[in-house]
């Protein structure tokens, strides 16, 4: 068993199907416990697997997953990017709310099984998951960029906040999730919502944390 088969083995054994906690129409193969398993990726995976953010439901990613799902009209009828997908909460919220396609992107092999898993435990066809960097690039043939939790992490932050904007210049609808992150923008956008996100106290050292979808003007 190598390559897909193995990262969707992997992801079935350190994950368990449940809703998720902000977003319960969803169902996610989240970790019980998380530092166990960061540090079994980070041993097993060392040097080339990212830390194993598909394994969460992140405050940024739920917030803007309730978003999605309780204004549809966002994305219904339209092609969607789903930028570090993650888990594909968010790409498999913006299928449920009635998106044309959706393109749930992310650097890690483990984010691309468990996006695929989680899709098909939805029911979620119109996910299509994909292993790739595409952030000195653009967002191809999207009408709607989504983006959630994804300025925590100092040296990506620049390159995340460029992609958004080079895709909002290019006529596209940008909308990213972000509970007060480090490396958030000094000008976020226009503040479309606003949400008590529960979160893992492991994680997050506190239960809920304030968390704000935004939308670039």
């Amino acid at each position: 068993m190598t390559g897909p088969a193995l990262a969707d083995a992997f992801v079935k054994l350190h994950a368990r199907l449940a809703p998720a906690p902000f977003v319960p129409e969803v169902l996610l193969h989240q970790a019980d416990e998380p530092i166990g398993l960061w540090e079994l990726t980070e041993g097993e995976f060392r040097s080339e697997q990212p830390p194993p953010f598909w394994a969460f439901a992140w405050a940024g990613g739920q917030a803007l997953a309730r978003f999605v799902l309780d204004h549809p009209g966002e994305v219904a009828g339209r092609r969607v990017l789903d930028l570090a997908s993650g888990s594909g909460l968010v790409a498999v919220a913006a299928a449920r709310a009635g998106a044309a396609s959706v393109r749930a992107v992310d650097v890690d092999p483990l984010a691309v099984a468990a996006i695929t898993l989680n899709a098909r435990a939805n029911g979620a066809a119109a996910v299509v998951a994909e292993c790739a960097d595409i952030l000195d690039g653009d967002a191809g043939d999207a009408e709607v960029v989504l983006a959630g939790d994804v300025f925590y992490n100092e040296r990506l932050a620049g390159r995340m906040n460029r992609f958004l904007r080079r895709a909002r210049r290019a006529g596209v609808s940008v909308l990213y999730g972000d509970p007060g992150r480090a490396f958030l923008p000094e000008r976020p956008g226009v503040e479309v919502a606003a949400y008590e996100v529960p979160t893992p106290l492991a994680l997050e050292s506190v239960h809920t944390k304030h968390t704000v979808v935004w939308r670039l003007p």
